[in-house]
């Protein structure tokens, strides 16, 4: 399979799933999930800073909120496959995995890791998810109106 077979969407989709998982979690899979193959390093990590930017009710004119920490990498697998990652702060190791789970879903392997490390790390963001709304919903307050009879 190469670049042009896959689905942007789908891979901006575990891309930012793999960005926003635990790292130790993302590594227990990993390592579940059987033995490393070797990867070249076509940019090793490194740690920086983006301008993370917002608007006001998510519709106004964009402003810079401030910086944010990140690290990233690219590697290539000996089979050819090129895995990017872009993670929250510092953890290289945590970039490192993105990175070859990256460049793993573009091989023969995709369907296998699919199943044993993106599934698992999306039915646990849905459930941190819910529960976080369920917290939000708990502290809702509904406000009515009484009618006054003349």
């Amino acid at each position: 399979m190469n670049q042009t077979d896959i689905d942007t969407s789908a891979r901006k989709g575990w891309m930012g799933l793999l960005a926003r998982s635990p790292a130790p979690r993302l590594q227990a899979l990993m390592e579940a999930a059987g033995p490393r193959p070797e990867a070249s390093w076509l940019r090793p990590p490194e740690v920086g800073g983006v301008m993370v930017r917002g608007r006001m009710g998510g519709t106004g004119a964009a402003f810079n909120m401030g910086e944010m920490t990140v690290t990233r990498c690219a590697l290539r697998l000996a089979s050819g496959e090129v895995g990017h990652a872009c993670v929250q702060g510092r953890d290289k190791a945590h970039a490192e995995r993105a990175a070859l789970v990256d460049a793993l879903m573009q091989g023969a392997s995709a369907p296998q890791l699919r199943e044993t490390v993106l599934e698992p790390l999306e039915r646990e963001e849905t459930a941190r998810r819910e529960a976080r709304a369920a917290k939000a919903a708990a502290t809702k307050v509904d406000f009515f109106t009484m009618v006054r009879g003349d």
